[in-house]
C-alpha cells in the first residue's frame, strides 16, 4: 500500500484511489450479506412467522367468520328444506370462512403493510418476492382450517347431509385458500391507499357470500356468469357435489383442477404486484 500523502498526488489520482476504496467496501458489504435465500427455506420462514402472528391477532376474527357462516346457514334453514339447495348453502357457507380470512383479511394486511412502509423491510431482506407472498397466503389459508371444518360439520348436521366425504376439505381448503389469498394479496398491493384495500377486500368477501351461498339456479343468468369468475366458486361446487348420494368424482376433480389453476394465476399476479409495490 502506498504511503504517499494525498496532498502530493494529482486530484485525478486521489479520485481514483477513493473510487477503488469505495468499490472494496462494497465488495466487503456484499460478502457480509451472504447469498440470497432460496425460495423454499425462505417461504417456510415467512410461513412460520405469519402463522405465529395470525394465531395471536386473528383468533377473534376467525371466531367471527365461523359464527357468521353458521348464522347464515341457520337463517337459510327457514328457506331451504333440503336437496341440492341445502348442499349449495352448506358448501358456500364453509368456503365463506376461507374468503373472510384469506381474501378480506389478507387484502387489509398487505394494504396496511404497503402504507406503513413494511414492504421496505421485506425488500431489504435477501428473500425472494414469491416467498413473501406465498408464505403469507399459505399462513392465512391454513388459519381457516378449524373454522371451515366446524362450519361444514355444523351445516351437515343442520341440513342432515352425509359427512362421509368431508375429507374433500383437505383439497378444497388449500386450493380455494390459495386462489382467494392470491386475489386478496393482489388487491391489497395494488390499492393506492389502505382504506381502498379494505373496501376491495370487503367487496370480495361480499361477492363470495352472495354468489357462493345462494343456490346457482336461483340467480339471474348474468349473475351466474359473474359467479363463474369468482375463484372460490369451483371449490364450492366441488364440496357441494360430495354431499350428494353418488358424487361424480370426475367433475369434482375438474373443479379442483380449475381452482388450482386459478390459484396459481392469482398468486403469480400477487407476486408481480409485490415486486411493483416494493420498488416504488
Amino acid at each position: 500500500m502506498s504511503v504517499v500523502p494525498a496532498e502530493v498526488l494529482p486530484s485525478s489520482a486521489v479520485a481514483d484511489r477513493n473510487r477503488a476504496a469505495d468499490a472494496e467496501d462494497g465488495v466487503r458489504c456484499v460478502a457480509a450479506l451472504g447469498p440470497r435465500a432460496r425460495l423454499w427455506p425462505a417461504l417456510g420462514a415467512v410461513y412460520r412467522a405469519q402463522l405465529s402472528r395470525a394465531r395471536v391477532a386473528r383468533i377473534p376474527l376467525l371466531f367471527v367468520a365461523t359464527f357468521q357462516s353458521i348464522g347464515i346457514m341457520v337463517l337459510m334453514r327457514g328457506v331451504v328444506d333440503g336437496g341440492g339447495e341445502a348442499r349449495a348453502v352448506v358448501a358456500g357457507s364453509s368456503v365463506l370462512v376461507v374468503a373472510f380470512v384469506a381474501l378480506n383479511l389478507l387484502a387489509q394486511y398487505f394494504g396496511q403493510l404497503r402504507a406503513s412502509g413494511g414492504l421496505d423491510h421485506y425488500a431489504t431482506l435477501p428473500v425472494p418476492p414469491a416467498a413473501v407472498v406465498l408464505g403469507a397466503a399459505a399462513a392465512y389459508a391454513s388459519f381457516t382450517v378449524p373454522g371451515t371444518v366446524v362450519t361444514a360439520v355444523a351445516g351437515s348436521m343442520l341440513f342432515q347431509l352425509p359427512m362421509t366425504h368431508l375429507w374433500i376439505l383437505l383439497a378444497v381448503i388449500p386450493l380455494a385458500g390459495a386462489a382467494l389469498a392470491g386475489l386478496g394479496a393482489a388487491l391489497g398491493l395494488l390499492a393506492p391507499r389502505p382504506e381502498l384495500a379494505t373496501l376491495l377486500g370487503q367487496l370480495g368477501m361480499s361477492a363470495a357470500l352472495l354468489l357462493g351461498v345462494l343456490p346457482a339456479d336461483r340467480l339471474p343468468t348474468f349473475v351466474q356468469y359473474a359467479r363463474d369468475l369468482l375463484p372460490s366458486t369451483y371449490g364450492v361446487e366441488a364440496l357441494e357435489l360430495t354431499f350428494g348420494p353418488n358424487p361424480d368424482w370426475g367433475v369434482v376433480l375438474l373443479d379442483l383442477t380449475v381452482c388450482a389453476a386459478v390459484g396459481v394465476a392469482s398468486l403469480a399476479v400477487a407476486t408481480w404486484a409485490y415486486r411493483r409495490a416494493a420498488v416504488r
